[in-house]
């Protein structure tokens, strides 16, 4: 999954691009959708009509749809359950739900062996459904931008991560933290990156320069272009290299 609980910091952007590259590398991908504002969904898909995960999780009662159902094709190897807006306000009956942190995960199950990687875009909060990608997922990249506000909201997800991780998934493991938005020339930014290296957190050796936008891919389904293009592409070696390690 690639989360944060601070807005802003590029999940949307990297769970696009990483997940292209991956594609196009040979893996056969899933975006899932899981934030109402369905960034993702807009971005690849153009538009948010149909079914889409809302359906499949639910609310207070059970989904009606399988998983299967929703996913659409938008690239070679590159398929998307979309998200709606609608789920939003289903969250509040998911609170009411048997197993309710391990809803997502018994909706992934049927489709797991049709992927090679799954990444799940979430919303920037500690809601039912962020709680449900913990729990569904092997591992967590974790973008923030190399700002003293963003290592703040950072660290206040490690904190969750270690105690939905400690209540939930003992084997989910934080991949990395990515930096993005990065720019060499500013002190600021070396200053954070230099700290977050003291952090004894796992880093990326890549990090994402500024110019990256979701927009310049909508509809497309494909990685940004130049050098963030280039940029995704050494992210999802370093990626691939974890998930060799997972088997």
């Amino acid at each position: 999954m690639i989360a944060n609980q601070k807005g802003g910091t590029g999940k949307t952007t990297s769970a696009l691009n990483l997940g292209s590259q991956l594609a196009e590398a040979g893996s056969r991908v899933l975006l899932v959708d899981l934030d109402p504002q369905s960034s993702l969904t807009l971005a690849t898909a153009g538009d948010c009509s149909g079914s889409s995960m809302a359906e499949v999780l639910g609310g207070a009662q059970a989904g009606t749809l399988t998983l299967s159902k929703i996913i659409k094709r938008i690239g070679t190897r590159l398929d998307l359950a979309p998200a709606d807006i609608v789920m939003s306000s289903n969250e509040a009956g998911l609170i009411g739900r048997y197993a309710r942190e391990f809803i997502l995960q018994k909706a992934l199950a049927p489709v797991n062996n049709n992927y090679d990687v799954c990444l799940i875009d979430c919303s920037p909060s500690l809601s039912i459904l962020f709680v449900n990608a913990l729990a569904a997922s092997h591992g967590v990249i974790a973008p923030t931008l190399p700002a003293a506000l963003d290592l703040r909201g950072l660290r206040l997800f490690v904190e969750s991560f270690e105690d939905t991780k400690a209540a939930l998934n003992p084997e989910l493991e934080l991949i990395g933290v990515l930096v993005c938005q990065f720019d060499s020339r500013l002190n600021l930014h070396n200053a954070a990156l230099t700290d977050l290296k003291a952090s004894g957190l796992p880093i990326f050796k890549t990090t994402i320069s500024r110019g990256v936008k979701v927009s310049s891919s909508v509809g497309t389904g494909r990685a940004a272009q130049g050098k963030q293009s280039e940029q995704y592409n050494q992210l999802s070696k370093e990626v691939i290299k974890w998930l060799k390690k997972q088997k």
